[in-house]
């Protein structure tokens, strides 16, 4: 996934306030912080379910809060929603369609120990386990 079509799904320009065309680009969003709108673009569109941002990203009351005082996320919240988006990217690409990658990321799945891909997403090296069994299954292995 490039780093446009990251920042397309975290709401595009309109939403960042600025165009990504690079990796360097969407690291300087992150570092700077991402608006609290580009959560609602990634609850819009219908992969994750609020729950599951606010275990993978940021707790309820701290998106209220943030919202409410009109602040960011901060860095590090930043950096695991755009990880969120590039791997449900990937697996809507590997699999061929949202309602795929959705089953697939809820699934128990043997090439990462019976762990579901959703559940990894909370640290990087759990993201780069689901990126390699996502990599496999675009090479026809089966995971």
């Amino acid at each position: 996934m490039t780093a446009r079509a990251v920042a397309e799904a975290l709401g595009g320009k309109k939403v960042l306030k600025r165009q990504v065309r690079s990796d360097l680009d969407l690291l300087a969003a992150i570092q700077r912080g991402l608006p609290t709108r580009a959560v609602e673009e990634v609850l819009r569109s219908g992969l994750f379910e609020p729950g599951e941002v606010y275990e993978l990203v940021v707790a309820r009351r701290t998106l209220a809060h943030r919202k409410e005082k009109r602040q960011p996320l901060s860095p590090e919240q930043s950096d695991r929603l755009a990880r969120v988006v590039r791997v449900a990217d990937l697996a809507e690409d590997a699999l061929g369609n949202r309602q795929k990658a959705a089953r697939w990321l809820r699934k128990p799945n043997r090439s990462i120990q019976g762990k579901r891909p959703i559940d990894l997403l909370k640290s990087d090296i759990g993201a780069r386990m689901v990126e390699r069994a996502l990599g496999r299954i675009e090479h026809g292995v089966y995971s």
